[in-house]
């Protein structure tokens, strides 16, 4: 970073709140406009506008955002800080990140810089919002510069930013041999390993203390001091948590594509149309299929949102909301919906899951599709 001044595009990774505190000690003095989602505004829109924050719905195309950024980088000369994962992390390791970084970064032109902090999902993670005393760091490194820029493919800029964004913070803990001692450190971790890798049943994991259990076959797991997992019965099949975590990635995927996947619930249905707050219009029902997210009810009058799986490459979901329970929740350009299970029935990690692998799958075939449809062109010439 010598040298290196305001204005630039600073992407941080996202794990807790301690990110924005350390983001705003990286940084000083230099001033920054945050990019920030739409509940962040919730009763301090105010507050949040006057020290530059602009506004975002998740997971949702939004053209004049770039817009925004640019008169922040171009006309106050401020660093625009995005955190692109749009989401704390589950496990630690990086969340997926929108092609479209690349296409923005090759339209601004302006330098990026990487904000890379590494122990914040084990000082409060995402299952467990208790604060833990860890020890960490933060790496701010330039990796693109409007030369680098310039010469570069978006695919090629795209490899770069993910590159740079490797963390891992459970591979971190051990490598710094930094012990947890917390008796509860593993409370909340079934929300996100919800199948068991003995039985194979889903949504029957439950934790206690240091201990993950299945209801179903009676497997425990104990988590140690560095995070890392011991079965005690028997073989341990995943000692390293988002190991365990890709693994239930990978089956959800296989349910995809047998033709298997399918969730539906009655859900509570919470709208945010701005900072002023959340508003429950009642219970509906959600379906998610390989054909995407179908929300339908009837509020006075019908009510339906649909939105296809190449909608959203990703989606946003919650662990115990504020005490209204697991949620999912998608944005269209105008609302955005928190959506919670009537029965708390729904995995919404295995929806988020299933939502990315979704959309993988529907890119992948429409990129097919398209080679061979050039490739009847070019035949016929």
């Amino acid at each position: 970073m010598k040298g290196i001044k305001p204005p630039y595009v600073l992407l941080c990774n996202h794990n807790s709140f301690f990110d924005f505190k350390v983001a705003t000690r990286a940084l000083f003095p230099h001033m920054a406009n945050y990019i920030v989602a739409i509940d962040g505004f919730i009763n301090r829109e105010e507050l949040l506008r006057n020290v530059g924050c602009v506004l975002k719905r998740k997971f949702v195309p939004d053209a004049p955002l770039v817009k925004k950024i640019s008169y922040g980088l171009n006309k106050n000369k401020y660093i625009s800080a995005i955190y692109p994962e749009a989401r704390y992390a589950l496990v630690g390791t990086t969340a997926i990140l929108p092609d479209s970084l690349g296409k923005m970064v090759k339209l601004l032109t302006m330098p990026v810089v990487t904000l890379i902090c590494h122990g914040h999902h084990l000082q409060q993670p995402v299952w467990n919002l208790k604060k833990r005393k860890v020890d960490t760091s933060a790496d701010l490194s330039l990796i693109l510069t409007p030369d680098m820029i310039a010469e570069k493919s978006v695919s090629e800029l795209n490899e770069i930013i993910r590159t740079a964004f490797y963390y891992d913070d459970y591979r971190y803990q051990v490598e710094n041999n930094l012990e947890i001692k917390a008796p509860d450190r593993a409370e909340g971790l079934h929300k996100v390993l919800y199948q068991c890798p003995e039985c194979g049943n889903q949504n029957t994991m439950s934790s206690e203390g240091s201990r993950l259990i299945c209801r179903m076959c009676g497997s425990v797991h104990e988590m140690d001091y560095l995070g890392k997992l011991h079965s005690l019965k028997g073989h341990t099949k995943f000692t390293h948590i988002p190991d365990w975590y890709e693994w239930e990635r990978q089956q959800v995927k296989e349910e995809i594509l047998q033709g298997k996947y399918r969730t539906e619930s009655d859900v509570y249905v919470d709208i945010l149309q701005n900072g002023t707050g959340f508003y429950r219009l009642g219970v509906a029902k959600l379906i998610h299929d390989e054909t995407g997210f179908h929300l339908t009810g009837n509020f006075e009058e019908p009510f339906a949102v649909h939105k296809g799986p190449l909608e959203n490459y990703s989606v946003h979901i919650e662990y115990n909301y504020f005490g209204k329970g697991d949620g999912v929740s998608f944005s269209t350009l105008h609302d955005t919906y928190y959506l919670f299970s009537v029965d708390q029935s729904i995995s919404v990690t295995k929806v988020h899951f299933a939502v990315e692998e979704l959309y993988k799958i529907k890119v992948a075939e429409a990129t097919h599709h398209e080679g061979q449809a050039a490739a009847e062109t070019t035949s016929k010439v």
